[in-house]
């Protein structure tokens, strides 16, 4: 196998499962496109400064703000009409392909000039394109399954998010030649969905080299990372967007509880002025610091800062409660503690890792607060945490180990 065309309907720089498969290929020989379309603003100058540093071919298609202006605005009005018809259930003559992507037909029409082995999809709305373009070719096709599609928007089964994501589900997946999922229980929901596929966990994890090199070993000089006895609590957490309903609500009510105690909340991601106010009312008095997104790369020397990483998924819908996200694994690799809410997938984490940090029921403030506390008045628990944690990225989960099972299903083919 010698061409592989990577899809995505976002950005590179959104999507590092995608990065680094299209990175670890092209290390090991093969020709690697990656075939993308706008999605975010912030991604766009992220990207800039990525591709300039990596082997594979970029494509952009479907225009951008920035680039193709009047072709964008376009795909987006067909776009918006695409999934005005099929909000009345109307799924076929390929209204479902083109109400999920909306660089759908240009995106299909690039991967099927591209002549490859193996095409390889990284969202829903890839999904469609990777399965025509290989049968056009007689080629391959795979499907990365970063979510469990069907319920990533909505429970409600009736509801437009659900049925048409089904809908692509079915039709699609059983026509790929593999399957990788980001967490045991998405493969696990696949499988159960789909018995003649046979998902492989790839986990969100990431190089060792990204392991900041305060990571390991004793306690840093004061100032290093935040772990002297004398300095406050550094909590952290990030996404590309900073909003309400995420736990962010608990996490500050927990701290309400803590009287009398130096602690900090940083936040890093996409936040509007409105949001800001919201956290600042409900804070009364917390310390609450807000950083833009950075590139990928440097979010790990840059969360090296902090003491604890706060994972703090909630279960509702179905996907946030069976996901593993990249936080854990960034967190890992950073060398934080780690509090996780009891999403049924990190719950599971926790449990198999008990030494990296400790995990609370949704939503018992009380049982945050409490871990909070323990950490506070245990520096040297905080120390062997982030000590467990870094160890665990270098032994075990990191992408040096996991890219080996993605090869073996490339090789494999």
């Amino acid at each position: 196998m010698k061409k592989i065309v990577l899809i995505s309907s976002g950005q590179p720089s959104a999507n590092p499962r995608l990065v680094k498969e299209a990175n670890v290929l092209s290390d090991f020989g093969y020709d690697v496109t990656v075939i993308y379309s706008f999605w975010t603003h912030w991604a766009w100058k992220a990207d800039k400064s990525l591709l300039k540093k990596v082997k594979w071919k970029s494509i952009l298609v479907g225009g951008s703000p920035y680039k193709n202006k009047f072709f964008y605005f376009f795909t987006k009005l067909r776009f918006k009409f695409a999934n005005l018809i099929t909000s009345k259930w109307r799924f076929d003559f390929g209204l479902a392909e083109i109400a999920k992507g909306r660089s759908y037909f240009v995106m299909f029409t690039k991967a099927k000039s591209i002549k490859a082995d193996l095409y390889i999809a990284h969202n829903l709305a890839a999904l469609p394109i990777a399965v025509k373009a290989a049968k056009f070719h007689k080629a391959k096709c795979g499907f990365d399954a970063e979510d469990f599609h069907r319920q990533e928007v909505s429970d409600n089964i009736d509801s437009k998010e659900y049925q048409l994501a089904k809908h692509i589900e079915d039709k699609y997946l059983p026509q790929v030649d593999y399957l990788t999922a980001a967490s045991p229980l998405i493969a696990a929901e696949y499988k159960k969905l789909y018995p003649s596929l046979n998902p492989v966990v790839i986990n969100n994890v990431f190089s060792r080299a990204f392991i900041p090199p305060s990571g390991v070993g004793e306690l840093p000089p004061s100032g290093a990372r935040g772990l002297s006895y004398s300095q406050d609590l550094k909590l952290f957490w990030f996404s590309q967007t900073i909003g309400k309903g995420r736990g962010l609500e608990d996490v500050i009510a927990a701290l309400q509880l803590l009287k009398n105690v130096n602690l900090e909340l940083h936040l890093l991601g996409n936040v509007s002025s409105a949001t800001k106010l919201y956290f600042h009312d409900l804070a009364n008095g917390i310390q609450i610091f807000y950083y833009e997104p950075i590139v990928p790369d440097s979010i790990f020397e840059f969360a090296s800062r902090f003491d604890i990483g706060l994972a703090l998924e909630q279960n509702t819908p179905y996907n946030r409660d069976i996901c593993l996200t990249n936080k854990i694994f960034t967190y890992l690799t950073s060398g934080l503690a780690i509090i996780a809410s009891e999403t049924s997938a990190q719950k599971q984490f926790m449990q198999s890792h008990n030494t990296v940090g400790q995990s609370y029921e949704i939503r018992n403030i009380e049982a945050l607060a409490g871990i909070i506390k323990y950490y506070i008045e245990n520096r040297e628990a905080l120390l062997k945490a982030q000590k467990a944690s870094v160890e665990l990225a270098q032994t075990e989960l990191n992408w040096e180990m996991e890219s080996k099972k993605f090869l073996e299903i490339i090789n494999i083919l």
